[in-house]
């Protein structure tokens, strides 16, 4: 049974007083107060629990932790944000294009996408076409509004409309492909099977979702479980003792991502700089594997 909500509102004077009985060691009370308006309690407490001794539920802190420590925790997950999603970015414009362009290889049709016959499931394909509808409708791209005022088609190329979708409609339109050879030319391109493929593309998408959002992520445990390839055409890891829910795992899908387009990418290097300049981070609460610089991967 459900019941109300009674925990009261605190100020961020209240919380500073309630974190020093938890054990909290702060240098200046009104800084640690600014940090809590400007920042949230909620959003800061996850940044905190890992401090806390056990059992949690006794909200005890470890002796000697303090505010900064915390604040360190929160400025490395905020830049490792910022990395992941710049580096999604990439990924997410190659997919684009090569689902475009693969696609209008394979049928030779550039409005291959808005057509029911290339899909497999009629259900999923209506609900594809009113989300592009929709896009197209409220979209002011210039490309966009020049094809409505000057073409009678009812819909632009793919190369077009693959623009103005989100990476999750991307990977929606692709796993409704009725052709077995376009998916695994698609999925192929990356040296990838098209179930990883997909469920890659899933995991990324529910990723930079969480970036965009602002949601911690450098010692979650992801609900998603990404599929395991057996094979791949790349580089890629020794996952027997590494715990595909936690952030390495999608940052070695990332790594080979971009391996796979951009084989002088610098994205290990981006990533050792980073661990470098926050020399305290557990990167095991991130699922690190003790040689994982040593990997091919990520050489």
């Amino acid at each position: 049974m459900r019941a109300s909500f009674a925990k009261p509102y605190s100020s961020p004077e209240q919380i500073v007083q309630i974190l020093k009985q938890r054990g909290m060691l702060m240098d200046d009370e009104r800084k640690v107060e600014n940090y809590l308006m400007n920042i949230g309690y909620h959003r800061l407490s996850a940044y905190i629990y890992p401090f806390y001794k056990s059992p949690k539920s006794d909200l005890q802190l470890k002796e000697g932790t303090t505010f900064e420590q915390v604040l360190v925790l929160y400025r490395f997950d905020k830049k490792l944000r910022i990395l992941l999603f710049n580096e999604i970015e990439k990924i997410e414009v190659v997919i684009r294009s090569v689902l475009a362009n693969i696609g209008c290889q394979e049928f030779g049709d550039k409005y291959w996408i808005t057509k029911a016959d290339y899909f497999a499931n009629a259900e999923k394909f209506n609900q594809t076409l009113a989300v592009i509808e929709k896009e197209l409708t409220s979209s002011k791209e210039d490309y966009i509004e020049d094809f409505r005022h000057n073409y009678v088609e009812n819909y632009p190329p793919a190369w077009m409309i693959t623009e103005v979708l989100s990476f999750g409609n991307l990977n929606y339109i692709y796993s409704n492909i009725a052709s077995n050879k376009l998916m695994k030319g698609i999925a192929n391109y990356f040296g990838l099977k098209p179930q990883v493929f997909t469920s890659w593309l899933t995991v990324l998408a529910n990723l930079r979702n969480m970036c965009c959002h602002h949601a911690r992520i450098w010692n979650r445990d992801f609900m998603l479980n990404p599929a395991e390839p057996r094979k791949t055409s790349n580089a890629w890891i020794d996952t027997s003792q590494i715990d595909k829910k936690r952030i390495f795992y999608r940052l070695c899908i990332i790594r080979y991502f971009l391996s796979s387009v951009s084989p002088k990418n610098n994205f290990n290097e981006k990533i050792v700089d980073l661990l470098a300049r926050f020399p305290s981070i557990d990167i095991t609460a991130m699922g690190f594997c003790r040689n994982w610089a040593d990997e091919e991967l990520w050489y």
